[in-house]
């Protein structure tokens, strides 16, 4: 689903740019994923929220960046309680690579997203991951990629934003889709996005809130929009113990209203 470039925001499109220029790796990867769906499932059955936690040295969108060892965050988050990390590795614009990749997957037990504009077969390549993001508005053909990445062994996640990608997600057999509150058009985030498209959303997708959730309060609106599971990266990663940011959004349902 190839996006018309004008509608972009400058640094989207900044980013799009480089990762079409990115290398791929030179050897079909053999993945041995950790469950997602699984440890969603857990965390879920634990009475807790299930959190993606993302690993984010710095962003386009949020000023300032955490200096502390990719590892040492990562694993300050799976005691927090995080279901699943996300992990940056678009070097340019986020500071992150396949390095700090593939020393988390090695230091944690839970499943590793890598967190990345990954526009070609080829790319998928480069680093094992449990789960790579796919986002649909800047695939060609996403219904090839997401075969692509599951034969591998890889689980997709296919990044949407509006009925219309959705529907391409849901053509393309996707069974993990991530909402993406912010519209990268504007880069303005509307928790409003999430409520609307989920509700295309079947019962048998694993569903994600991704973007714009800082507060219990969005958590707990996020699950009643009915998110399986939230992808957090600023409230995480910002002010404060790494460790608290996360427990305080995966108790979010268990505090008094």
């Amino acid at each position: 689903m190839n996006a018309n470039e004008d509608e972009i925001a400058p640094a989207v499109r900044s980013i799009l740019a480089a990762a079409r220029e990115r290398e791929g790796g030179t050897e079909r990867l053999a993945v041995d994923a950790r469950s997602l769906t699984d440890a969603v499932a857990a965390v879920e059955a634990d009475g807790r929220v299930p959190i993606i936690a993302e690993v984010k040295p710095t962003s386009p969108t949020t000023e300032g960046t955490r200096d502390e060892d990719p590892v040492e965050l990562a694993e300050q988050m799976v005691a927090g309680g995080a279901a699943a990390l996300s992990v940056l590795t678009e070097p340019e614009h986020f500071g992150g690579s396949t390095a700090n990749l593939r020393r988390i997957r090695e230091a944690v037990d839970v499943p590793v997203l890598r967190k990345d504009f990954v526009v070609r077969e080829d790319q998928l390549d480069v680093v094992e991951s449990d789960v790579v993001l796919l986002i649909a508005r800047f695939v060609d053909d996403l219904a090839g990629l997401v075969e692509a990445a599951e034969s591998r062994g890889f689980q997709a996640l296919v990044e949407v934003h509006d009925a219309a990608e959705l529907e391409a997600a849901l053509a393309a057999d996707a069974s993990i889709i991530g909402i993406n509150n912010r519209d990268l058009a504007k880069l303005e985030v509307d928790l409003v996005t999430f409520e609307e498209v989920a509700t295309g959303v079947p019962d048998d997708v694993t569903l994600i809130a991704e973007s714009g959730v800082s507060t219990v309060d969005d958590v707990r609106r996020m699950r009643a929009a009915g998110a399986d599971a939230l992808l957090v990266g600023t409230a995480i990663m910002g002010a404060g113990d790494v460790t608290e940011n996360v427990r305080r959004l995966t108790t979010a349902t268990q505090e008094t209203t």
